[in-house]
């Protein structure tokens, strides 16, 4: 009987494993042809020397299951961009992490990140790109910079994929790319660290490039909480999360009045970042409530300060080849995070990171466009048999400063 039992146990937590990365269901959004792709490119004034056109691509909607905080096995949701007629020898894929969305619902067309998934997507890159836990059609509520929620909801949707692949009989090489911008970016990070060390019989990163990311949360990031700041939204969003999963206070004396009132219908997933923005003071610590803010200021020991530890990814070390990407401009993610993490990674041993600025002048939106050419210059590279990466074609790299230039 006893032995019975644990038999019994045991494939319920095989079966219970297997239930938090399973493909619940999919569905085709569009088929966008080669030739609708190079009239999207020139209704956008994008350069096809630039951002090649190669094939034509299926834009895929996927239901999944993840995990909660908790363990218990939830519903998430992403999009995947499955290039056309390609063979397995030249098919990678990639996962892009998207950066901070309030809003719940996933944007179906080729705008914004979007629009960055397509040009990779455009050039034979097969793209998982997850909504992460709670946005989309996603259950829960987004768990916003939290490392752990963040790798999660990506490694179950790139297993997802690979069940979704044999269904639609499409077939990858083994080169799997990682990137992501500003939240994204930190994402990126984050799920690169939990392949490498949890994951290494499954998977094999080829290259990563995170972009603009707060790896240093609770160092150089969270300097902007108690002075001006372009993007108060982020604070609430933020504490809300970290208070879900490590209850560091009574949900009622996170904030103070009015603010205490009115974050539960900022943040309903029915308005976006500026519209949230709108609404907030200039100074992201001055809906904090006083109680919770002067524990933050003077002690240390304070839970909120150990929770932002817990989700910094600065102290580890990195295998595969590793860039990060940022510009000197940036005043929502601080460039030194990316400065800070690669100075301890190469502390801790890491032979393979390496710093690349992708402009000089431009703030975090014109970053993310430049940073994302580069880093598909950087993936082409591996996929051109290079082990190190290179920078890119000295001619495409010579039209994007031109780009630069007239912005």
């Amino acid at each position: 009987m006893r032995l019975r039992f644990l038999l019994l146990s045991l494939a319920l937590v095989i079966f219970t494993n297997l239930q938090a990365q399973d493909l619940i269901s999919y569905s085709e959004i569009k088929h966008y042809t080669q030739k609708e792709l190079e009239q999207i490119w020139a209704e956008n004034k994008i350069n096809e020397w630039i951002v090649p056109i190669t094939n034509g691509f299926r834009l895929y909607e996927i239901l999944y299951t993840t995990s909660w905080h908790d363990g218990s096995s939830i519903k998430a949701s992403g999009l995947c961009y499955v290039p056309d007629n390609f063979s397995a020898k030249t098919m990678p894929q990639m996962i892009y992490h998207h950066g901070t969305r309030t809003l719940k619902k996933t944007n179906l067309n080729l705008l914004g990140e979007n629009a960055i998934c397509s040009g990779f997507s455009a050039d034979g890159y097969l793209v998982i790109m997850p909504d992460y836990i709670g946005l989309g059609k996603g259950e829960k509520f987004h768990l916003y910079q939290n490392s752990e929620s963040e790798a999660t909801a990506s490694i179950d949707m790139l297993l997802a994929v690979q069940q979704l692949n044999k269904k639609l009989t499409v077939n990858t090489n083994d080169k799997l790319f990682l990137t992501g911008y500003s939240q994204g970016g930190h994402a990126c990070m984050a799920t690169q660290k939990k392949l490498q060390e949890e994951y290494t019989d499954s998977f094999k990163v080829t290259a990563s490039s995170p972009m603009s990311g707060a790896y240093d949360m609770s160092g150089v990031q969270a300097t902007v909480m108690t002075k001006p700041y372009p993007e108060p939204v982020y604070l609430p969003y933020l504490l809300m999360g970290i208070n879900e999963v490590y209850n560091i206070t009574e949900k009622d004396k996170l904030f103070r009045a009015p603010y205490d009132s009115l974050f539960q219908f900022l943040y309903n997933g029915e308005l976006n970042l500026q519209e949230i923005n709108a609404y907030l003071p200039e100074i992201p610590a001055d809906v904090v409530h006083p109680d919770l803010l002067e524990e933050y200021l003077n002690n240390p020991d304070f839970k909120f300060k150990a929770a932002l530890q817990e989700n910094d990814l600065l102290d580890w070390t990195p295998k595969v080849p590793t860039q990060l990407c940022y510009c000197n401009a940036d005043k929502i993610v601080l460039p030194d995070n990316a400065k800070v993490a690669i100075k301890q990674m190469k502390s801790n041993g890491s032979k393979t990171i390496k710093l690349r600025r992708a402009a000089k002048k431009f703030g975090h939106v014109n970053c993310a466009i430049f940073s994302s050419i580069y880093t598909k210059f950087w993936f082409d590279s591996f996929r051109k048999g290079s082990k190190k990466g290179r920078k890119g074609p000295l001619f495409k790299r010579f039209l994007l400063y031109l780009q630069k230039v007239r912005m």
